[in-house]
């Protein structure tokens, strides 16, 4: 075992610039419970042999994700589209931000790229997942239905799960990617209502909630799921309310983990939630009636996805 990578000395320059102004923020002291496999197996290099040869970005490096090493040595990569450069600034988030590198234009040929990565890994389920693109007249909606269209066709068997930016302002945008069919449409709320302002300042919470409820309003065959960190100041009460307010939009899948702070420049932790209090949360939400609930401290939207998909499906 091997304690999480430091990336929080990192010398790469500018990644997150509108933060580089900001004071530092403390370090809590990591505990025991918050530890993974360092990423040294032969599967992990196969799988970043294929990422790296079609040219294809993973949230698993670019949000420093700690499940790389046990995902990747298994070949399961969370593909990342619309490129690596987010045009919001959430203070929790390690991928990069600003203007992206071609704006209001996308790689034509990526939905072809994902598809061969996706074949030549032989995966029986796949998240695809992108950055924010305000620059986008429909956020990138086209592009993930692209890229859904071009996995089906190349790996039919292959069961496919989305997890979308808001599409904030785009109007009808979530329609396209709703009718694409995929099998899990994933959006994340990511934290408790009075939170947003200084952790996710770019989106807004009901709009969040509301996407996820247009997808069960539009195709209630769909299976959706949303996730919460939890470690940044909000209060047990608070994490209740989400869950309800999650299971009124027929949400069915949700996740639960703790906030690890990718450098002094992000959002401070709070604390260190105990594995016992996940474990709590992991009840108290089976109780109000979500299909699948994952809750743990190393918990993440794309961690052991394929295998919760098999079980979410059993339990409709």
């Amino acid at each position: 075992m091997a304690n999480l990578i430091d990336l929080t000395q990192s010398t790469r320059k500018h990644r997150h610039p509108e933060k580089q102004s900001r004071p530092d923020t403390p370090l809590l002291r990591k505990p025991d419970w918050i530890r993974v496999k360092a990423p040294t197996s032969q599967g992990y290099a196969e799988t970043r042999q294929i990422v790296k040869s079609k040219g294809l970005v993973t949230v698993c490096e670019e949000a420093g994700c700690p499940n790389i090493g046990e995902c990747w040595d298994k070949k399961h990569a969370t593909m990342m589209i619309l490129g690596e450069i987010c045009t919001r600034a959430c203070s929790f988030c390690n991928v990069s931000t600003g203007k992206p590198l071609t704006p209001g234009r996308v790689e034509e040929d990526e939905p072809r790229r994902v598809a061969e990565a996706v074949a030549e890994m032989g995966l029986q389920h796949v998240v695809i997942t992108s950055v924010d693109r305000d620059d986008l007249s429909d956020g990138g909606a086209m592009h993930f239905v692209n890229t859904i269209q071009a996995i089906r066709a190349m790996s039919p068997g292959t069961t496919i799960e989305i997890l979308t930016p808001d599409f904030l302002r785009k109007d009808g945008a979530e329609n396209l990617v709703i009718d694409a069919k995929p099998d899990v449409f994933n959006h994340n709320l990511e934290t408790v209502p009075r939170l947003y302002l200084s952790i996710r300042p770019g989106a807004r919470y009901f709009h969040s909630l509301r996407l996820l409820e247009k997808v069960k309003d539009r195709d209630p065959t769909q299976f959706t799921k949303s996730g919460l960190m939890v470690g940044l100041g909000e209060t047990k009460e608070e994490v209740m309310q989400v869950m309800d307010d999650m299971r009124s939009a027929g949400i069915d899948f949700l996740t639960i983990g703790q906030y690890l702070q990718p450098t002094r420049k992000h959002a401070a932790i709070d604390r260190y939630v105990s594995p016992e209090e996940f474990k709590t949360y992991e009840e108290i939400a089976r109780s109000k009636g979500f299909l699948m609930v994952s809750a743990s401290p190393l918990t993440r939207s794309s961690h052991h996805a394929g295998e919760d998909f098999a079980r979410l499906r059993a339990a409709r």
